[in-house]
């Protein structure tokens, strides 16, 4: 595993060794990668999460291909699915169901007249600094007014936006395709899911997810993949109208938390990976039992009491969870360092920042 010092999931029980991340030096994590695989008696697999890792490992393929067996959709598609410009292009170009946008230079740029508000607005890319401006994943403004205090607060750290028409609807109305694609273009394996709670809630991060059986979701799923020509896994998330519509809102072409729940529910698309990258047998084709449930504790509380639930409601339902995060009474590390590492590193920055002498 490969990662900041401060990240709790290095001391779980299934992690045999660890590496801190060097970057931003790319260079230096490639060799380290390379060097770790070069001690291994089988075939390296990687995995990876994050759009920066997945970056890294479409932009360092060949390199990387040297010591490491790995799964990952064609370079093009890979930069046209992370940048949310590109992605609104290649979504016209393709006539994929996507809400009505426009690409947004906060310094010159005029909203297009066929937008009508209330408006979306997303970074291009999730960044610490987006995160600064607003707690959530994007911010919704209902006016011209609204648009332009937020692309003020903005302007210092982005250069352009997306804006877009929302979708209506709570944030339980997003559904979810996940799919491994294999290199013959077979789908190895599928399931759907939907969001159940997120926090803050609304256009807030998932802190609790189900999975379900969606013939609808399937069906759009596998078509947008067949017409973008993808191989490798992948996340498509939908929002469904009320109309009952499905609306393509991104495609995210690596591993991701829904991969957990998906083994829960009986489709572990990490082992059929890791089973095609190592030539072995794969697991036995399976159907994702509906209803298996995940969230992450601490953040689920506080989008269930947002949303009116009762503390004893919600531990109720929690106990029924068949996956949580970071609470796992059979791998409790991850839990015990994340209370002790994150504190700690905060404490040390606060103390260098008013000590910058020490």
């Amino acid at each position: 595993m490969i990662s900041p010092p401060t990240t709790a999931d290095r001391f779980s029980r299934h992690v045999s060794a660890w590496l801190s991340d060097p970057r931003p030096d790319e260079d230096a994590l490639v060799a380290a990668l390379l060097a770790g695989s070069r001690g291994d008696e089988a075939p390296a697999a990687l995995f990876y999460q994050g759009d920066d890792d997945l970056l890294l490992v479409s932009r360092r393929r060949e390199e990387l291909s040297a010591g490491l067996r790995f799964v990952v959709p064609d370079a093009d598609l890979v930069e046209k699915v992370v940048d949310k410009a590109a992605f609104q292009e290649l979504a016209a170009d393709m006539d994929l169901p996507v809400p009505r946008g426009q690409v947004l230079d906060l310094d010159r740029s005029t909203l297009d007249e066929r937008l009508g508000f209330p408006l979306l607005v997303k970074p291009l890319r999730r960044e610490r600094s987006w995160d600064a401006a607003t707690p959530a994943k994007a911010a919704l403004v209902h006016d011209r007014r609204e648009l332009a205090a937020l692309v003020e607060r903005l302007t210092a750290a982005h250069s352009r936006v997306i804006v877009q028409e929302p979708v209506p609807g709570p944030e339980t109305c997003i559904e979810s395709y996940h799919v491994y694609v294999d290199a013959s273009g077979g789908t190895a394996a599928e399931f759907t899911g939907r969001k159940l709670r997120t926090y803050p809630q609304a256009l807030g991060h998932s802190t609790a997810v189900m999975t379900t059986r969606a013939p609808d979701v399937t069906e759009l799923g596998r078509a947008v993949v067949a017409r973008l020509d993808l191989h490798g896994v992948a996340k498509l998330d939908f929002k469904r109208d009320p109309d009952g519509r499905l609306w393509l809102l991104e495609v995210n072409p690596r591993f991701n938390l829904w991969h957990h729940v998906g083994a829960a529910a009986g489709v572990n698309i990490p082992a059929v990976v890791w089973a095609d990258l190592l030539e072995l047998p794969r697991p036995a084709r399976a159907t994702a039992r509906p209803g298996v449930a995940w969230c992450r504790v601490e953040r689920d509380r506080l989008a269930a009491r947002e949303e009116g639930m009762s503390l004893w409601s919600w531990l109720r339902w929690v106990a029924r969870c068949e996956t949580t995060s970071p609470l796992d009474l059979s791998d409790p590390m991850p839990l015990i360092a994340g209370k002790v590492l994150a504190p700690t590193h905060r404490a040390l920055r606060r103390f260098l920042r008013t000590h910058p002498d020490r």
